[in-house]
C-alpha cells in the first residue's frame, strides 16, 4: 500500500477534525441539556427533547462553521420528494411494529388487555406522539447527520454505516431492562437506518422509519426501548418467552423485531424511493 500523500494527509486530519468537532459539541450537550431540562420531571421526555437539542446545536454550529450551510442541509429540506420520502419511511416503520406486535395478539401469543386506567387520553396520546417525533428527528440529526455525512464522503457508505449502527446500539445500554439482543436489534436498526439515508439522500426517510415504529410500539400497549407509557389504556401481555417477546425491554428486546428489522432491508429496496442530492456528499466543483 502506497503511504498517503501530503494532500491526502490533509484531507483526513479535515475529515477527523471536523466529525471531531461535531461529536464534542454533542457530547456537551448531552450532559448539559437534560440537566437544563430537569425542571420537565419526565425521564422520557427529557431523553428526547434534550437529543434534540443536542444533536441541532451540534448540527448547525458545525454546519455554519465548515461548509457555511444551514440545518436544511444534512437532509432536512423540505420539498415533495422529502414528503414522499418521510411518508414510506412512516409506512415502513409502522408495518414492522405492527407486525411484531398484531401478529402475535392474531396467533394468541400476546393478549392487548384494559391496564388498570382503561381510559383512552387524547392529550397524553398527541404529547407522547410529539415527543417521539422530537426524538426520532433527534437521534436522526445524531446519528445519521453531519458526522454520518462526512464520513461518508470520505470513506464510503459501507465503512460508514456498520461502525455507526454500533454506536447507535451502545448510545441505548443505559436504558432501563437493556440485554444484549436487545443491543443486536438496535444495532440492526441503526444499519437499516443508514442504509435508508443512503437510498433516500435525505434524513426524512430514516426519520419516518424511527418515528413510525416509535410510535406504533405503545400505541399497541408495548413497552419502548424500556419505557412504559400508557397512553392507550391497554397493555400488551406475552405469552410467549423474553427471548421473543423482548420482556421488560420491549419488542425491540426479542427475536422478532430482528426478523422484522432484516425484512426492512428487503422493503426499502423495493420502496419507490425518490433519491436526492445531498448536500453534504456532493463533489467540490
Amino acid at each position: 500500500m502506497l503511504p498517503a500523500t501530503p494532500t491526502q494527509q490533509s484531507k483526513n486530519l479535515g475529515v477527523l477534525l471536523r466529525v471531531g468537532v461535531f461529536a464534542l459539541i454533542a457530547i456537551l450537550g448531552y450532559y448539559i441539556f437534560p440537566w437544563a431540562m430537569i425542571w420537565v420531571g419526565s425521564p422520557f421526555v427529557i431523553a428526547a427533547l434534550s437529543t434534540f437539542a443536542a444533536a441541532g446545536v451540534a448540527n448547525a454550529i458545525v454546519l455554519r462553521i465548515y461548509e457555511r450551510g444551514q440545518l436544511a442541509d444534512i437532509g432536512l429540506g423540505w420539498t415533495a420528494a422529502s414528503r414522499r420520502n418521510l411518508a414510506l419511511g412512516i409506512l415502513g416503520g409502522c408495518g414492522a411494529g405492527i407486525v411484531v406486535l398484531v401478529g402475535p395478539i392474531l396467533f394468541r401469543a400476546a393478549d392487548l388487555d384494559p391496564s388498570t386506567d382503561s381510559h383512552f387520553h387524547w392529550p397524553s396520546l398527541l404529547l407522547v406522539s410529539i415527543v417521539l417525533l422530537f426524538g426520532s428527528v433527534g437521534e436522526e440529526m445524531l446519528f445519521r447527520g453531519y458526522g454520518f455525512q462526512v464520513l461518508v464522503k470520505a470513506i464510503g457508505p459501507f465503512a460508514t454505516i456498520l461502525p455507526m449502527g454500533v454506536l447507535f446500539g451502545l448510545a441505548h445500554t443505559q436504558n432501563l431492562h437493556f440485554t444484549w439482543l436487545a443491543l443486536l436489534n438496535t444495532v440492526l436498526w441503526g444499519i437499516v437506518l443508514g442504509y435508508a439515508f443512503i437510498l433516500s439522500g435525505d434524513l426524512w426517510l430514516p426519520v419516518g422509519l424511527h418515528f413510525g415504529w416509535n410510535w406504533v410500539l405503545p400505541l399497541l400497549g408495548a413497552n419502548l426501548s424500556g419505557f412504559t407509557m400508557g397512553v392507550t389504556g391497554y397493555v400488551l401481555h406475552w405469552k410467549i418467552g423474553e427471548p421473543w417477546s423482548g420482556g421488560e425491554y420491549g419488542p425491540e428486546g426479542g427475536w422478532l423485531t430482528t426478523v422484522v428489522v432484516v425484512a426492512l432491508f428487503f422493503y426499502l429496496y423495493k420502496a419507490p424511493i425518490q433519491h436526492q442530492d445531498a448536500f453534504l456528499l456532493r463533489e467540490a466543483p
